[in-house]
């Protein structure tokens, strides 16, 4: 190994082997920020409630190039059916085991080694560095990543360039890069009736035979197309409840949870008016909530993904697809306060799963990549 290899290795091992299931962060980042400040690194915890956060920037000129992730991880299910102790790193084959090496403390020591690597050879380097942590990114995510974002909003503190180390390749280290995220919009749609006596119906209203076709309107409805980044807007029920649980009730009320996962050719406001409308067309008596879980953002070719993309590239010999598939990160919050935001990281096969695992060999690379970036958005 080389000698970034062996610390990248060293840090991936050293945060492994802390339990930090969410919202613990059980040390890691004060961990790293001893690393960071002996990096230069002005280090700033920001913790809120239960949740441990911390800001790291090293300079004060632009750009600003910024290191995201989150040192929480998942729980580790039934041990017994774990390989190895999900908290002891293990190296076996060729891989490393253990709980958040995908996902995601091996993209911490990644970014780790390589901001050292980098710094070993430009000091002096132009522009600034910063890192951004939670340990709430696997739970709630209302105490993490957003509470920080709104304290750099509040001092007028805005990211350049941010990379955010989620698990984010397919099949090998490269193959996959993804420049935004679907927005996710949540319902809660109660419709009313009249609870009666089921051998009587003509005494009641059955909320669900009045619901049914809205309900199969709403299913059939194409939302939108799509459009170059994003995939056609879906409408999906996650949850139905009705009845006392009696066999002979007609119940007095259906509840109907639903979702949209939704890009940017679909805005919030439209999507609720066109549900609204629909319910409306069929009649229904009924109390609708609304949940934005997620806004969507995207990073369009640009500077951040060019840089991101050569250097892949040189490193791993791949052509990084750019995606916006999958669930939600916290991008979403960062986005609000930098002008470009992507995230790139491990294969992402092995996360929340037991035996979770890393390619060592990738992992490797991956440290090489995130030093590569930093020389090319820096012009080093």
């Amino acid at each position: 190994m080389s000698p970034m290899d062996a610390r990248t290795l060293e840090y991936a091992r050293a945060l492994i082997a802390r339990p930090s299931l969410t919202p613990e962060d059980a040390g890691c980042q004060g961990w790293l920020a001893e690393k960071l400040a002996t990096l230069g690194f002005v280090v700033e915890p920001m913790p809120s409630g239960e949740v441990s956060n911390l800001w790291a920037r090293r300079g004060r000129q632009s750009p600003l190039v910024c290191f995201a992730g989150h040192t929480d991880v998942v729980p580790t299910g039934p041990l017994e059916q774990w390989s190895s102790e999900p908290f002891t790193p293990t190296l076996r084959d060729g891989l490393l085991y253990g709980r958040g090496a995908a996902d995601m403390k091996g993209s911490i020591a990644a970014f780790l080694a390589g901001v050292e690597d980098f710094l070993a050879v430009h000091p002096d380097h132009p522009g600034s560095i910063a890192w951004l942590l939670t340990s709430d990114e696997e739970g709630p995510a209302v105490d993490g990543t957003v509470r920080v974002v709104e304290r750099l909003a509040a001092r007028g503190e805005r990211i350049d360039a941010c990379i955010v180390g989620e698990p984010t390749c397919v099949a090998r280290l490269g193959d996959m890069m993804k420049n935004g995220r679907r927005g996710s919009l949540h319902g809660r749609l109660r419709v009313k009736g009249i609870q009666a006596h089921i051998a009587y119906p003509h005494l009641g209203k059955n909320p669900i035979h009045l619901a049914a076709p809205a309900i199969a309107e709403l299913a059939a409805t194409t939302w939108d197309a799509g459009n170059e980044y994003f995939p056609p807007t879906t409408w999906q029920i996650s949850n139905v409840q009705a009845g006392t649980g009696a066999m002979n009730v007609i119940p007095g009320h259906a509840d109907i949870v639903f979702n949209f996962r939704h890009g940017t050719a679909s805005p919030v406001e439209e999507l609720q008016a066109r549900v609204t409308a629909i319910l409306a067309r069929h009649g229904l008596d009924y109390d609708l909530e609304w949940e934005v879980g997620a806004k969507p953002f995207l990073t369009p070719r640009g500077p951040l993904v060019e840089a991101l993309s050569a250097v892949i590239r040189e490193v791993t010999g791949q052509e990084a697809e750019l995606s916006t598939t999958g669930g939600t990160s916290d991008g979403r919050f960062i986005a609000d306060i930098a002008r470009e935001v992507v995230e790139f990281g491990p294969v992402n096969a092995s996360i929340h799963k037991i035996d979770e695992h890393v390619n060592l060999a990738e992992l490797h690379q991956l440290a090489r990549v995130y030093r590569g970036v930093l020389e090319r958005l820096l012009h080093v």
